[in-house]
């Protein structure tokens, strides 16, 4: 795999190069200083995947990710120092069309670094292969969702009762690539209808999985939190899968995380969850796949279709990547292919609840 990186710490860049280096199938393609000259750099020598740093001079990661998606789209992922301390950058990042993210090596001043660097850069091969190559990464446009903040709301205005509520509807959401971004999009402004429990599975580490709940429930006007191992389904709660391995919802309406199947490229899966819903959840449902790279979701949207339950797929101009939900609609999985502008009315004409 053809790998570029562009980072302004020459320390830094040298041990991404050097990680790089130690693979025999790996190779690297250019190394960029600045947002601006990995965008030229791009567009004259485009990459299978592109290690982006966050902070750079010129046009910072988030900016030259957006760009790039635009006129050159190729797979990146975000490696820089300490993610957890630029939380808002990263997920405007992800918006923009970053697959994930990770620290820098010479930076997170633990051992395993490179290790782990490895495992991702082996994960992203795996979802460019089988998604295709780059040709799969679709141009963005002008009606594209941006990767810019979303205006904060107050995470729990919406309290919880003092006895558990029953659950009686059920939305089941699945995106990737440009995710984050598009599901705050969607649910902000919006407080369920009592017995309404939200489900998110988001292709996202594990280790950033805590952070991207917290940043969600920022967005929103309801709780969000990561869910755990044996969790009960929550009215409305936003509850977001937490694990590498897949999440699940047995017949006891119980969510569980399984290793298996291990050799599948996405983690979490969308498929594997949205296949447990078809099978075991009998209350009201609605799955959204929303914009990402590759298939995953598809199939799942397809037993869910024929479970008898609402599926909704996001358009081709409102998608970071129109991987997902391309798949969903050529199987015929999604009842509605809509703008991410209009699925959210449609929750709410479908569910109830109120701004």
């Amino acid at each position: 795999m053809k790998i570029a990186i562009a980072n302004d710490v020459a320390m830094a860049a040298e041990a991404l190069r050097r990680v790089v280096a130690s693979t025999a199938e790996h190779q690297v393609l250019w190394i960029a200083r600045t947002g601006a000259e990995a965008v030229r750099m791009c567009a004259d020598n485009r990459p299978d995947l592109i290690l982006m740093d966050l902070n750079m001079p010129e046009m910072d990661g988030v900016e030259a990710t957006r760009v790039i998606m635009e006129q050159s789209p190729c797979a990146i992922l975000v490696v820089t120092g300490r993610p957890q301390d630029n939380v808002n950058q990263v997920f405007r990042a992800l918006g923009a069309g970053a697959l994930d993210v990770t620290a820098t090596p010479v930076l997170q001043g633990q051992p395993g670094g490179d290790a782990e660097l490895l495992a991702k850069i082996r994960t992203m091969d795996k979802l460019i292969r089988h998604s295709g190559g780059n040709q799969a990464m679709m141009p963005r446009t002008a009606a594209n969702n941006n990767g810019s903040n979303v205006s904060n709301g107050s995470n729990g205005h919406a309290a919880a009762p003092d006895a558990p509520e029953r659950v009686t509807s059920l939305l089941a959401i699945g995106a990737s690539t440009g995710g984050p971004v598009a599901v705050s999009k969607m649910l902000a402004g919006w407080i369920p209808p009592r017995g309404c429990a939200i489900v998110v599975v988001q292709h996202i580490d594990q280790h950033f999985a805590d952070n991207f709940a917290r940043w969600l429930g920022e967005q929103l006007e309801m709780p969000v939190r990561a869910a755990e191992e044996g969790d009960e389904l929550v009215a409305g709660t936003v509850l977001i899968a937490k694990s590498n391995d897949h999440l699940t919802l047995d017949q006891n309406y119980r969510l569980r995380y399984d290793a298996n199947p291990k050799d599948y490229a996405y983690r979490p899966s969308v498929d594997v969850f949205f296949h447990c819903v078809a099978q075991h959840w009998k209350g009201e449902t609605i799955g959204v796949l929303l914009t990402g790279m590759g298939r995953d979701g598809a199939e799942g949207l397809l037993a869910m279709r024929r479970a008898g339950q609402t599926t909704i797929a996001q358009d081709q101009a409102s998608s970071a990547v129109y991987g997902m939900p391309r798949a969903a609609a050529e199987l015929d999985a999604a009842q509605m292919i809509l703008p991410l502008s209009k699925i959210g009315p449609i929750l709410r004409s479908a569910l109830g609840g109120r701004a």
